[in-house]
């Protein structure tokens, strides 16, 4: 049977919500998208020019759709991310997990145990988590078990078996770790206020459990019992640092999910919190790698979805930082102000966290994706057409137009490469004429490239406005480079970037990498001209000081510094000293000049 057309395929799909799938000439799915309107969304694809390469390769290789239309906006969510875990499609973001992760289970039984495990069994048994680390799990154990005594036995504390005397009490009942409810020692009433106590720790609520505490530690102290009253205090001050350790928010906030993302050129991340009675009891970041330029919209909708399938979620509010649909059936709020707003923005420090540590770890390990990463992000942020490997920075240094010079400092991969660093003094230009320098030091630098045969840079950066700017760009008319290579231009003082034919500059984050580098090389080029300024300067000064000497030409000065370093070493030679370097008519003169009183 032939595939019809796409063109046929696209007109006769349905106005409906749904899941589309697009098949290539194998017959294999490369990708599932969700849609409010199945036609309006699959058109989409081919009717406009995709900026992405990525999105153009996929639409070139889609040979049939399929579609499944569904009630709601919710069910296409869940059946999407269903079908991408299933079938894994090469342009689909897939949030692998291979991790099972630790839960804490009260069974289901007569005196309920409490105990980790990592296999959910649907036998009717209560089960929190799932934790994101297995140390939290612990901790809480921990202080259950010091907290509440507690059977770890596995037997079978029927109504029956107890009156009939099966079990005998064990060794944790002389431990005081349990009260021995298989000798029913323990009624199983007061057994289960334990396990209440303990039902409200573990979501966070220690309110209950704190007063209790301190009624049993105030009446033990009145009937003179000092030696329980410490031992309840002891569990009171387990439980306030327990408590002091989870981060409280709000007692009115309550059961409630927060998601953030942020994200680079290449990958987001994202967070989630989720919060019990006021209190952070779970976290987790993920780290996405994009494939078709998802927006952080798309990608933390597919994040929330899978997130609460994968932790079980059932709280019936999230709070995120920007619109996400998802459905009907779940409150989504963007806080404005308050604790909300701040729950949000922890959110979001978490996964910038997050992604620093990634940063760290992957240049380490993988300094070339690291590299690859932070050029990527500089293509898109400077809005340039190639990755700037190659990056050229200049910067004019004189002070009230003398010894006027210009410095060239290369970055190669985002780092200085210093054996390249160029240092120019001004020749065609007198004063102090910065637009002038910089036209004549970019023509004569690029000048050369070209002679020799050399690359040329993917980026050129001049340290100015909009006027430094145009005079480097006049130099590269003249040597027809102008289009070839691109150049921007950085004022100092609130760090514009200037483009040409350009009035209006761009503004960068300043907490972004690119601008972060961008100030590297400008401060780069910064330090290096003014050391050369400086060392030209003081040599100048020296000379100047020596020229004022009647009949000594510049090479007896040349002569004589080479010898004794400094203007100060000369005034303090000996006559025998200097004519032993410039002979006896040129050393009296020099002698002389500085010992004439």
């Amino acid at each position: 049977m032939s595939i019809p057309s796409l063109e046929l395929q696209i007109k006769t799909l349905p106005k409906e919500p749904g899941v589309y799938q697009y098949f290539d000439k194998n017959d294999v799915i490369i990708y599932v998208g969700k849609a409010k309107n199945l036609k309006k969304r699959v058109a989409s694809y081919f009717n406009k020019n995709h900026d992405s390469g990525k999105t153009r390769v996929l639409v070139k290789k889609i040979v049939r759709i399929k579609h499944i239309v569904v009630n709601t906006e919710t069910d296409a969510l869940l059946l999407e991310n269903n079908l991408i875990k299933k079938y894994k499609p090469r342009y689909n973001v897939l949030l692998k997990d291979d991790k099972s992760y630790p839960w804490l289970c009260i069974k289901k039984e007569r005196f309920p145990r409490v105990f980790m495990t990592r296999r959910v069994i649907k036998d009717g048994s209560e089960y929190y988590g799932p934790y994101t680390s297995i140390r939290t799990v612990r901790v809480l154990l921990d202080l259950i078990k010091e907290l509440y005594p507690l059977r770890t036995c596995n037997y079978d504390l029927s109504h029956q078996n107890i009156n009939e005397g099966k079990y005998k009490v064990c060794l944790e009942y002389h431990l005081k770790n349990c009260k021995g409810p298989c000798e029913a020692l323990q009624t199983e009433t007061n057994y289960n206020e334990s396990i209440k106590e303990i039902r409200n720790i573990i979501k966070g609520n220690f309110k209950e459990s704190l007063e209790k505490f301190n009624r049993m530690m105030l009446n033990f102290a009145e009937n003179m019992e000092f030696e329980e009253a410490q031992k309840i205090k002891e569990k009171l001050d387990l439980l306030s640092n327990y408590q002091s350790k989870s981060t409280i928010i709000n007692p009115s906030i309550n059961n409630v999910d927060v998601f953030s993302i942020i994200s680079d050129e290449t990958h987001g991340y994202a967070n989630f919190l989720k919060i019990s009675n006021g209190s952070i009891i779970q976290s987790h970041t993920t780290e996405i790698k994009k494939k078709l330029d998802e927006t952080d919209k798309e990608l933390l909708e597919l994040f929330i979805v899978e997130i609460r399938q994968r932790f079980e979620s059932q709280s019936p509010e999230i709070y995120v930082p920007f619109k996400v649909d998802l459905g009907e059936n779940l409150k989504v709020t963007i806080p404005k102000l308050g604790d909300k707003k701040r729950i949000v923005e922890l959110s979001q420090r978490n996964a910038k966290y997050y992604r620093q540590e990634q940063f760290k770890q992957v240049q380490i390990v993988d300094p070339e994706r690291h590299t690859k990463r932070i050029m990527a992000q500089m293509k898109k942020d400077l809005r340039l057409s190639v990755e700037p490997r190659h990056i050229e920075c200049f910067d004019n240094s004189n002070i009230q137009g003398t010894n006027p010079v210009a410095a060239c400092v290369v970055f190669r991969d985002g780092k200085p490469s210093k054996k390249e660093y160029r240092h120019y003094n001004i020749k065609t230009v007198v004063g102090p004429d910065d637009f002038g320098s910089m036209e004549e030091v970019v023509f004569r630098r690029y000048k050369r490239l070209l002679e020799e045969d050399k690359p040329l840079p993917q980026l050129i950066i001049v340290d100015g406005g909009k006027g430094q700017l145009s005079s480097a760009l006049k130099s590269l008319e003249v040597l027809g480079l102008r289009g070839k290579i691109a150049i921007i231009g950085i004022a100092k003082r609130l760090e514009e970037i200037y483009y040409p034919d350009d009035p209006i500059p761009l503004y960068l984050d300043k907490k972004s990498e690119t601008l972060k580098i961008t100030q590297y090389l400008r401060n780069e080029a910064h330090r290096f001209g003014i050391t050369f300024h400086r060392n030209k300067r003081s040599k100048s000064a020296i000379k100047s000081e020596l020229e004022q000497i009647p009949d000594i030409g510049k090479q007896t000065i040349t002569t004589l510094l080479r010898k004794f370093k400094s203007a100060k070493r000369v005034k303090d030679a000996s006559l025998e000293d200097l004519k032993a370097t410039i002979g006896n008519s040129r050393a009296l003169k020099v002698y002389n000049y500085y010992h004439k009183q």
